[in-house]
């Protein structure tokens, strides 16, 4: 349990950032090397190589070396691990305003 939490934890923490958040959006529909996602942003190629380690940290993201160059690629499983574990939360708080409905619509209709 302690091991699923912390690779949550890795997850989420790399996801609160919105540069990474951005690698991962143009990672959905293509591959980059390190060099062409560097140019989309305004913070040196170490800064942006420090990104793409905490995504690899956390299983978002996959590195292979072609040649001279890193290929990066999204890594889907960890994004479909993070999209079931807040699912089970959307149940919940679907559930309990679901509740709060009913209790409002009968204070009203009193």
């Amino acid at each position: 349990m302690v091991e699923q939490s912390l690779y949550l934890d890795n997850i989420f923490n790399s996801l609160a950032d919105p540069t990474r958040r951005d690698i991962l959006r143009r990672l959905i529909d293509a591959h980059y090397t390190v060099g062409q996602l560097a140019k989309h942003y305004d913070i040196s190629f170490a800064a942006v190589a420090k990104h793409l380690t905490v995504l690899e940290k956390a299983k978002l993201i996959r590195k292979q070396r072609k040649g001279r160059e890193q290929i990066v690629s999204i890594a889907p499983q960890a994004v479909k691990d993070a999209s079931y574990y807040l699912k089970q939360y959307e149940s919940l708080w679907s559930h309990r305003f679901d509740e709060i409905d009913t209790i409002l619509k009968e204070i009203y209709e009193s």
